[in-house]
């Protein structure tokens, strides 16, 4: 009997299974089918796993920014000039945080006399929370923000069909190879320095020409590049844009900038490493030493952020021509305006209208 029993169970199992695996199939083929005809829900599932840059290619609304233009270019040409690119899209309107707007805060004012311009791709206008710091920001004359439009924007460069190619559909990351991208041809099109918008600038730039920085002596780094007006200039902004072109991948992250500039300079250089990349080797240009641009290194980001070693961090970076603060890895720590962080220190002394006009947190 108990035997019997057993049985029954074990078959009343397997056919319990088979039930749950039934429906488990058709559970699948039913998914499967309304998504073979719902192609909106297929381009929501896939859009959110993919950087949205539809932006690039929209046309301005009647309050988007203003977009940049034959003047801007004229200004541009005579090669004092220190660019931003902000490379996100927006649909509830531009969004420059407090730490992005001390950036170029702090590259006008201690840039007086040199052309500040912050280049968007966004076919939007800034959002209501950014506006005010939009207000302390165009206080500087200097400063001039602009929406570009990359069809137009790529017109008889190297890139030119290169881009029109879609090639940043190979790209894992395409809002920061566009960023890349842009560094590039910005500096190719018009002498001039790139800075990241996490750098704070605190002497001024103007006497720098043709030059990078390391971020350690043995790699160089993309997030401050100066190409000026000079020949030595324009060849290796020249040398930087095809290299791009030639050696574009879409799957490595750092392929697509300090990549770039790197391999240039190995073969001007005639040397691999950053460390033995001097001005006589590299035929005038400049490769400065971390201390420059990088004087806390991004494995001591904290640094930035830390009130107990202040005095120490300070007296680091003390000579330095601007500060990164490695935003990809300190976005998320918060400064209480008003506190004696060294980040916060630096922010009051050199973008005190973005700093002081906030909010509570930096």
């Amino acid at each position: 009997m108990q035997f019997e029993r057993y049985s029954d169970i074990l078959i009343n199992s397997g056919k319990m299974r088979k039930k749950i695996l039934i429906s488990s199939c058709f559970g699948v083929l039913l998914f499967i089918f309304v998504l073979s005809c719902n192609n909106e829900m297929i381009a929501s599932l896939v859009s959110s796993s993919i950087e949205d840059i539809s932006c690039y290619n929209e046309p301005s609304a009647f309050y988007s920014l203003k977009s940049f233009d034959t003047k801007d270019a004229k200004r541009l040409a005579a090669g004092k000039n220190i660019f931003f690119h902000e490379t996100s899209c927006f649909y509830q309107g531009i969004v420059l945080n407090a730490r992005q707007a001390c950036a170029v805060e702090s590259a006008a004012k201690m840039n007086p006399g040199i052309n500040i311009y912050l280049l968007v791709l966004s076919n939007m206008n800034f959002s209501n929370s950014s506006k005010d710091l939009i207000m302390h920001l165009k206080s500087y004359k200097n400063i001039h923000i602009r929406r570009i439009f990359m069809e137009e924007y790529v017109k008889d460069t190297p890139i030119e069909e290169w881009w029109a190619s879609n090639v940043l559909k190979s790209s894992r990351w395409p809002r920061s190879h566009m960023s890349d991208i842009l560094r590039y041809l910005t500096l190719w099109k018009f002498p001039g320095i790139y800075l990241d918008l996490d750098v704070v600038v605190k002497s001024p730039l103007e006497k720098l020409k043709d030059f990078t920085c390391a971020e350690s002596w043995d790699d160089v780094a993309a997030g401050v590049i100066g190409f000026g007006a000079s020949h030595l200039g324009r060849q290796v902004a020249d040398a930087c844009l095809r290299d791009l072109k030639k050696n574009f991948r879409g799957d490595i992250w750092g392929n697509n900038g300090p990549g770039v500039i790197t391999r240039t300079l190995q073969k001007i250089c005639a040397t691999k490493y950053a460390r033995d990349m001097t001005s006589k080797r590299c035929h005038g240009f400049t490769v400065y030493p971390p201390s420059a641009f990088y004087p806390i290194h991004y494995k001591m980001w904290k640094e930035y952020f830390d009130s107990t070693n202040k005095t120490e961090t300070l007296k680091v970076i003390r000579k330095a021509y601007a500060i990164h603060v490695w935003n990809k890895l300190s976005h998320s720590e918060e400064i209480k305006v008003g506190s004696n962080v060294p980040y916060a220190v630096i922010a009051n002394q050199y973008c005190p209208k973005v700093y002081n006009n906030c909010g509570k947190i930096f």
